[in-house]
C-alpha cells in the first residue's frame, strides 16, 4: 500500500526539523523585532512596518510611512537513535538506525504602511505562515514510512485599520496564499526487497529482481486560498493592549502522485505472452528479462484537502518606566481541524489507486494514502523585558512555551516532537533618525521523545505488520535581522 505521503500533508505534518521553530508546523518569523522578546506583546507593542501581520489594527499607531525587510536563518537538528523497523511481512528493515537531520532554512518577509488620513491606515506585507522541511538519508531503516518532507506557504496581504479614537483601533488584512510541497517515501512491497535472492527458491529460479529496493513514492501538488487576520488595538498610554486573529485557510492540492519500480502480479498480465503468470497475487516473470516483473514507473493525478488553522493572540505591553517595559501574549492555534492526511485519486485513468484502495488496503475507493492524525488544539504562553538603554540601542528578551499539538499515539516520523521551550534575546539600533536594525537570536529545547508508527486503512485499522520505532531529540536555533526605514 502507498503510505500517505501527500504533500503537504507532509506538510502537515510537521518536518521533524523544520517545524520546529514553533508548534505543529506554523511560523513565526514574520517580524525580527518581535522575536526579540519571544513573540511576548507581539501586536500590542507599536514598532514597526511588521504590524501588517502582526496585528492591521497597530498601524494606526505609527508614524508616518514605514517598510521593514528582513530575514531569518532557521538552524535546526533532529537526531534519531535506537531506530528498528519491520516490513509489512514482519521481516527486519535493513538499514541505519542512528542519525541525523540538519536544516538551514532561510525565511524572508517584507512590509510596507502608511496612512491614507489621521483615522485611516493601511499596508502591504509578503511573508511565510507555514512551512517545514526534513530529508531522512536513503538508507535509514525508518524509510519506509519518511523520506523527504517539503512545504512552503507564501502569503501576499493587503491591510486596512481604522482609528476609532484615541484609544480604539481595529483592522483587517486579506491574504492571499500560495502552497507547494512534496513528500516522499521508500515502498515495501510486502517484503520482496527483505527476501533478497531467497526469493529464488520459491519460484525455482533466478528470478529476483533488486529494482523492488529502489521502489519510491513522491507526491507533489500546489494551490492558491484566501485568508484573513482580524486584529484590535487598544492605547491606554502606558499600557497597551492587542487581539489578533488569523483565520484558518482551506486548501486542496492537486498534483502527481509517482512511485517507481512496483511488481507486476500475475493477475494484471494473464495471457500476455511477455510474462510467466506462477500466481495471480505473486509477481509475473518477464520472460525478457527472466526477472520478477516491474513498471518502472506509475503516474497518478491526485489531490489532498489541507487546513491550515486558526489562531488567536491575546497581547499586553506594560511600559514600567522611561526605559523599561514588560510584554506578555497568549495564544491559541486549532490544530484539532487536522484529524488525517487522506491522499485520493484525480485521474480519470488510476494506476496507483486500482492497488492501494483495495480491501485489505486501504479499503476506500480512490484513496492512494491515508495518515491518521487527530492533532490537539493548543496554547502556547511568552513574557518578555524590553530596555531602553539610550535614545539609540534598546535592548530585548523573553522566554516562550508551547504546547506540541501531538498524542503520543499519533507521533510519526516525519514529525517526532514533543512540547519546547524558547529563549530569545534582542536589539534594536536607531543609527539614523530614519533608519533602524533589529536583530534576535533564539534557542529551543525540548525534551526527548520516542514513536511507535504503524500503517492504518482508512478506517484507522492496522494493516500488515510493517512498523518504525525511534528515540529523537530536537534542537533549533534562530538568528534574524530586520531593516527598518521611515519615510
Amino acid at each position: 500500500m502507498l503510505r500517505k505521503a501527500s504533500l503537504p500533508l507532509a506538510v502537515a505534518i510537521a518536518l521533524c526539523s523544520a517545524s520546529a521553530a514553533a508548534e505543529g508546523y506554523k511560523l513565526l518569523e514574520q517580524s525580527v523585532s518581535a522575536a526579540g522578546n519571544a513573540y511576548a506583546g507581539r501586536g500590542a507593542q507599536v514598532t514597526d512596518a511588521s504590524l501588517v501581520y502582526s496585528n492591521p489594527a497597530a498601524l494606526t499607531q505609527l508614524q508616518g510611512a514605514n517598510f521593514s525587510g528582513g530575514l531569518n536563518l532557521i538552524h535546526a537538528k533532529t537526531r534519531y537513535s535506537d531506530a528498528t523497523a519491520t516490513s509489512a511481512q514482519g521481516m527486519p528493515v535493513q538499514g541505519t538506525s542512528d542519525g541525523k537531520l540538519t536544516l538551514n532554512e532561510l525565511v524572508p518577509f517584507a512590509f510596507y504602511a502608511d496612512h491614507l488620513n489621521d483615522n485611516v491606515s493601511y499596508g502591504i506585507g509578503l511573508y511565510a505562515p507555514f512551512g517545514l522541511s526534513s530529508d531522512y538519508n536513503n538508507d535509514w531503516v525508518g524509510r519506509y514510512f519518511a523520506d523527504e518532507t517539503a512545504i512552503k506557504v507564501v502569503a501576499l496581504q493587503p491591510t486596512a485599520a481604522y482609528k476609532i479614537d484615541d484609544v480604539w483601533s481595529v483592522g483587517l488584512g486579506l491574504n492571499l496564499n500560495y502552497v507547494e510541497g512534496t513528500l516522499s517515501k521508500y515502498k515495501d512491497h510486502s517484503g520482496l526487497c527483505e527476501l533478497g535472492t531467497n526469493i529464488n527458491a520459491m519460484f525455482g529460479a533466478d528470478v529476483y529482481n533488486a529494482a523492488y529496493c529502489d521502489s519510491h513514492y513522491e507526491v507533489n501538488g500546489d494551490d492558491i486560498a484566501p485568508g484573513y487576520n482580524l486584529g484590535v488595538h487598544a492605547n491606554f498610554g502606558d499600557t497597551k493592549l492587542a487581539v489578533v486573529y488569523h483565520s484558518e485557510v482551506k486548501y486542496t492540492l492537486k498534483g502527481d502522485s509517482e512511485i517507481t519500480n512496483t511488481p507486476i502480479t500475475g493477475a494484471n498480465v494473464v495471457g500476455n505472452p511477455n510474462f510467466m503468470v506462477v500466481s495471480p497475487t505473486l509477481p509475473a516473470i518477464d520472460l525478457r528479462t527472466g526477472k520478477l516483473a516491474s513498471n518502472s514507473q506509475l503516474t497518478e493525478k491526485s489531490k489532498l484537502d489541507l487546513t491550515t488553522p486558526a489562531n488567536l493572540t491575546v497581547s499586553l505591553d506594560q511600559r514600567l518606566n522611561d526605559k523599561v517595559s514588560v510584554q506578555a501574549s497568549v495564544n491559541w492555534t486549532g490544530w484539532s481541524s487536522f484529524k488525517s492526511i487522506d491522499i485520493v485519486s484525480d485521474d480519470a485513468n488510476p494506476s496507483i489507486s486500482l492497488s492501494t484502495q483495495a480491501a485489505q488496503n486501504l479499503n476506500a475507493e480512490g484513496y492512494i494514502g491515508y495518515i491518521p492524525e487527530h492533532w490537539n488544539d493548543v496554547w502556547s504562553f511568552s513574557v518578555g523585558t524590553t530596555v531602553a538603554y539610550n535614545e539609540q540601542l534598546t535592548l530585548k528578551t523573553g522566554v516562550g512555551y508551547d504546547e506540541n499539538p501531538i498524542t503520543s499515539s499519533h507521533k510519526t516520523a516525519r514529525v517526532p516532537t514533543t512540547d519546547r521551550i524558547w529563549w530569545t534575546w534582542g536589539a534594536n539600533w536607531a543609527y539614523s533618525a530614519n533608519q533602524s536594525l533589529d536583530i534576535a537570536y533564539g534557542y529551543m529545547w525540548m525534551n526527548s521523545v520516542s514513536i511507535n508508527e504503524h500503517e492504518y486503512n482508512v478506517q484507522e485499522q492496522a494493516l500488515y505488520k510493517s512498523g518504525v520505532q525511534a528515540n529523537y531529540r530536537n534542537t533549533a536555533q534562530v538568528l534574524g535581522v530586520q531593516w527598518n526605514y521611515k519615510f
